[in-house]
């Protein structure tokens, strides 16, 4: 079991989660699936499930929010997209995200 401490900064909550083995980068493509940054291999959001995210606030500026999502394919790849949330999100990855069925946290409730 983590502590609040461990889980308060992105860096900290990406190492535990990678000793989980969510080892996979994944990013955006100008497709509109998601990509793995090292294999190519490409997502839909049909083929995706999100296990778990975590919300950070930066500590000198409330406007340095980022948001981090564990994922998991249909083909058993594991691994992690970031994206900034409220002012600075991206607006695609924001869209793309909400298609891909989550575990249990309502991602409608972001602010």
């Amino acid at each position: 079991m983590q502590n609040n401490e461990q889980l308060t900064s992105l860096v900290n909550v990406l190492a535990l989660v990678r000793k989980d083995g969510y080892n996979v980068d994944f990013t955006l493509g100008d497709d509109g699936l998601l990509h793995t940054m090292d294999s190519q291999l490409k997502f839909s959001p049909e083929q995706l499930k999100i296990v778990n995210f975590y919300r950070f606030e930066g500590e000198s500026n409330p406007d340095d929010m980022a948001i981090l999502y564990v994922l998991e394919t249909n083909t058993g790849e594991k691994g992690t997209i970031t994206d900034a949330y409220g002012t600075y999100s991206d607006a695609a990855v924001e869209a793309f995200m909400r298609q891909v069925p989550d575990m249990g946290k309502d991602l409608d409730k972001r602010s």
